[in-house]
């Protein structure tokens, strides 16, 4: 089932923020998901966003809703669960 990928706002100045060779990684991940729901995912509970997607010391957080997937947050590991 291919998928739309939206980003948040704040997803966008997240990835401003990253170095630019960790930005082109994030990247190239989350157009993976557009083919399908693949790679190192978790399921997260109570937090605002629904998934993670892991991508070595970078987190991205999004929600799928029906075919449409919403970045949330991207940012480091130590540091992106509690920005939400």
């Amino acid at each position: 089932m291919p998928y739309e990928i939206q980003y948040s706002p704040s997803a966008q100045k997240d990835l401003d923020k990253l170095p630019k060779r960790a930005a082109q990684q994030c990247l190239r991940k989350i157009e993976r998901l557009e083919a399908g729901l693949q790679g190192n995912l978790k399921r997260l509970h109570q937090h605002e966003a629904a998934w993670r997607l892991r991508m070595g010391d970078y987190r991205i957080l999004f929600d799928v809703t029906g075919d449409v997937i919403v970045i949330r947050r991207i940012g480091h590991r130590k540091h992106i669960y509690d920005q939400s």
